[in-house]
């Protein structure tokens, strides 16, 4: 049966006109009783008002570098921010609104009031480029930009490249810049009186999240206010397990829904704290740890590899529970880590389509190099390629269904996501007798290096604008520190020497233009790429060498 819609809360319609047509969504399950949530539902109204009825206002909500806020000091600058965006700024309900900035206290309430506003949260990376900033104002229409005052450049041209294609320019609002029209002098100088939440539906949009696609063309991943809701009551309620008294850390950014659940949706719907830190690499994770006393900590198996060489010298007794996820996690840093901590890392595997982690396991339920079993609200199955389960121990594509799935945001690419109902992953797994998923590879042309997903034709087609290229591919290639390295192969244009200076001027090129982290580790000099013979690029004979 086909899924329908509520009536919505929202005046400007965007979003919801422009969801895939209801015949092309997956199946949506909600086997559990939590996850059967009102018609009405506003998730930032859920996770902060009615936190606060249940745990008091006094509690610890967020701690940054600079800031520490209590659950009602939080609530105070989240209604007046939503006041300052609706009031002021003019964010009526429905607007997409774009969030730019490191991990912060206050980029958590930015995302907050927008939500409680009726506003789309639109969360990007600061490092990425006014022209891949340019696609997502595009795309999403983006009406309102709110962003910290340092990385504010990129985001002001890419509002100039963008502004003949919509109704009129992104309205960009500063915070941090110590101005008197910044967002945080505004915040300060509002009404006092709170702010009643916009009784959104339960299935109006929440947030927009983009991920990189095989064509290089951004994917806006659509989920509902009742999704937010879903992966805490899933995931976090039935695997990790939070407490009360939970402080939470890790390095993924508030702009990747592996971000977003670990490090402020989970502490919040458990009544906990969250530290957000703007750089958490390994070291300063370390310290965070030792110093901070966090319990809790998410981030990518390539961070655990690097955090085990000094684990020792570290005060770590504070940790209850590591989530690893973002790419594959081996089994010998599983037990590398559980003999310098003591602690059974807990693997998972999500998706920004499906928002966060849906195979996983902890405790005793872990087999170290396995992904796990289904989350609670969730099946999943291996399917060959006539889209029937396959034998367990026979590899296949991984299929998954659940109370959240993919929804692009006007994207034809919708049909190859979903089939039959089910979220069709990108990975090739495997599963046995017992019922454990076992990752193999992915089954794209998607690399994954330091729990960056990186689309290989993304990267190909800035290579192409170098001026020192004919051609190129790219390929990931095996690293013990990051999984995988983005290379390049690359067919010099003439008068171009393959040479190392030329290498170095061809990865400059791509840094200036996409995120950094996207560009070519490695750069190697061919005379000709392997294609088919009607010309089809065969990037696995350059993935075996």
């Amino acid at each position: 049966m086909e899924p329908t819609l509520s009536p919505s809360a929202y005046t400007d319609t965007f979003a919801r006109d422009h969801l895939p047509p209801l015949d092309q969504w997956p199946d949506l399950t909600s086997p559990l009783p939590e996850l059967r949530y009102p018609d009405r539902l506003n998730c930032a109204e859920e996770l902060l008002d009615r936190t606060i009825e249940r745990h008091g206002p006094n509690r610890p909500a967020v701690r940054g570098e600079r800031s520490s806020w209590t659950y009602g000091e939080l609530r105070w600058l989240v209604d007046r921010a939503a006041r300052v965006l609706t009031e002021e700024i003019g964010v009526r309900p429905g607007n997409r609104v774009l969030l730019r900035g490191p991990n912060s206290p206050w980029l958590a309430a930015c995302w907050m009031a927008v939500l409680k506003a009726g506003g789309i949260a639109v969360t990007v990376l600061p490092v990425l480029r006014s022209g891949e900033l340019t696609d997502i104002l595009r795309s999403a229409r983006i009406s309102h930009a709110v962003c910290d005052a340092r990385f504010a450049d990129d985001l002001d041209t890419a509002a100039d490249r963008a502004a003949p294609d919509l109704p009129a320019r992104t309205r960009v609002t500063l915070y941090g810049s110590g101005r008197t029209d910044d967002l945080t002098a505004r915040v300060a100088a509002a009404p006092g009186t709170p702010f009643p939440a916009v009784p959104t539906a339960a299935d109006d949009v929440a947030l927009i999240a983009y991920t990189s696609g095989t064509t290089g063309r951004p994917k806006g991943c659509v989920h509902f206010h009742r999704d937010v809701l879903a992966i805490a009551d899933t995931f976090s309620a039935h695997v990790l397990r939070p407490h009360t008294d939970d402080l939470f850390a890790g390095s993924p950014p508030l702009a990747f829904t592996f971000g977003l659940g670990g490090l402020l949706i989970f502490p919040l719907r458990a009544g906990a704290c969250t530290l957000l830190l703007e750089k958490a690499g390994p070291e300063r994770l370390l310290r965070a740890i030792e110093e901070e006393h966090a319990t809790v900590v998410f981030t990518a198996p390539t961070a655990y590899r690097a955090m085990l060489g000094r684990a020792a010298a570290r005060d770590l007794t504070s940790l209850r529970r590591c989530v690893s996820a973002g790419e594959h996690l081996p089994a010998a840093t599983w037990k590398s880590w559980l003999d310098a901590t003591g602690l059974r890392l807990i693997d998972g595997i999500g998706a920004t389509e499906m928002l966060h982690i849906f195979i996983s396991a902890a405790d005793d339920d872990i087999r170290p190099g396995a992904t796990g079993l289904p989350v609670p609200g969730f099946t999943a199955a291996v399917l060959g390629a006539d889209g029937a389960p396959v034998p367990d121990g026979t590899p296949g594509r991984l299929a998954v269904r659940g109370p959240v799935g993919c929804r692009y945001l006007d994207d034809e690419r919708q049909r190859r996501y979903v089939r039959d109902g089910w979220n069709i992953t990108g990975d090739t797994y495997v599963r046995d007798a017992d019922g454990y998923f076992w990752y193999r590879s992915r089954s794209d042309d998607i690399i994954v290096s330091s729990g960056y997903n990186i689309a290989a034709i993304e990267v190909e087609e800035v290579l192409m604008r170098a001026p020192q290229v004919a051609e190129a591919a790219v390929v990931g290639i095996p690293d013990p520190d990051r999984g995988q390295l983005v290379k390049a192969f690359v067919i010099p244009r003439d008068g171009a020497p393959a040479s190392e200076d030329t290498a170095e001027a061809i990865k400059r090129f791509v840094t200036a233009e996409i995120a950094p982290y996207k560009a070519p580790r490695a750069v190697e000099f061919t005379d000709a790429l392997p294609r088919t013979p009607t010309g089809k690029l065969q990037r696995f004979k350059l993935r075996e060498g």
